[in-house]
């Protein structure tokens, strides 16, 4: 009998070092929004639960049509008296902890919207500027550089926000721009769609609630997991599962912790382009544990 080659140990560890670096490069998490509930605690709170891989401070809910970007963080700071500078630091403390930390525009009760191409760019300019890699003396979260700028569109029309990408894209030939979006799940999105067709949004977590067609309700996943297939063929890099974090974070399409593991994620996971589970708010999740019961599973 022929004697067997000794297999070098490099040999047996290279499979197991493609996969970890497979895994890293599809590195799934939590997105939390922070910001609309004075009561959900400071935001370095939020990053040291170590639940959260990125943070979306909401919102900036006013500008476009000749008026001047506004911050509006509820009860946890005053913009106009440079208030919310105080975040700085906790900003700095979070992104050391490897979360990435987003401004998102919009809201759901915002006063926003895009006349032109040519706001769009101002208002890129003055985003790049005031909070992230420019320079400006008028800097509502101080010296931190954000990571990126979250869409949250829920008003204002559909038109300019592909330009308002293009845009903020242009500047990461200084400092990578990460560009996050909140649509609704129905397709295509009011106000989005264009967007997201741009192919530069890094992160799409989708809106899989306040919309019966499309979300979990009465005990079945069909229409939600329907609608996060065709969401997966969209040209989003990643896709998140957006979803409240209790039943009184939304109207609707609350998923049970133990459904959503056990049913929602081992249905979604297997996708190329999963990212991982988005959670409306912070408030509710500290309320409910939702994110305590799940992250194990994302």
């Amino acid at each position: 009998m022929a004697s067997l080659k000794q297999v070098s140990p490099l040999l047996l560890l290279f499979p197991l070092l493609l996969i970890s670096l497979f895994k890293s490069s599809h590195a799934a998490g939590i997105a939390i929004y922070w910001g609309q509930n004075g009561n959900e605690g400071s935001l370095a709170d939020a990053c040291n639960t170590g639940n959260y891989q990125f943070v979306n401070i909401a919102f900036l809910s006013t500008f476009g049509n000749g008026q001047t970007p506004q911050l509006n963080l509820a009860g946890h700071c005053e913009p106009s008296t440079n208030g919310c500078t105080k975040f700085s630091d906790e900003i700095k403390a979070c992104q050391g902890k490897g979360i990435k930390v987003l401004l998102s525009l919009g809201g759901a009760s915002g006063s926003y919207s895009l006349g032109s191409a040519e706001e769009a760019t101002q208002l890129a300019t003055f985003l790049w500027n005031n909070f992230l890699g420019g320079q400006s003396s008028s800097r509502p979260l101080g010296d931190a550089v954000l990571d990126g700028i979250d869409f949250d569109i829920e008003a204002g029309g559909g038109n300019h926000w592909d330009e308002l990408a293009r845009a903020l894209n242009g500047f990461s030939s200084q400092k990578k721009v990460y560009l996050a979006a909140a649509p609704q799940c129905p397709i295509p999105d009011a106000h989005l769609d264009s967007a997201i067709k741009t192919g530069l949004f890094d992160y799409v977590w989708v809106q899989f609630y306040n919309n019966p067609p499309c979300q979990y309700s009465s005990g079945s996943t069909n229409n939600l997991i329907n609608s996060w297939n065709q969401w997966t063929s969209s040209q989003a890099k990643q896709v998140f599962l957006g979803l409240p974090a209790s039943t009184a974070a939304a109207g609707s399409g609350f998923v049970p912790a133990d459904v959503l593991t056990s049913q929602v994620l081992p249905a979604i996971k297997g996708s190329a382009k999963y990212g991982g589970v988005m959670l409306w708010d912070r408030f509710n999740d500290g309320q409910n544990k939702y994110s305590d019961a799940i992250k194990g599973s994302v």
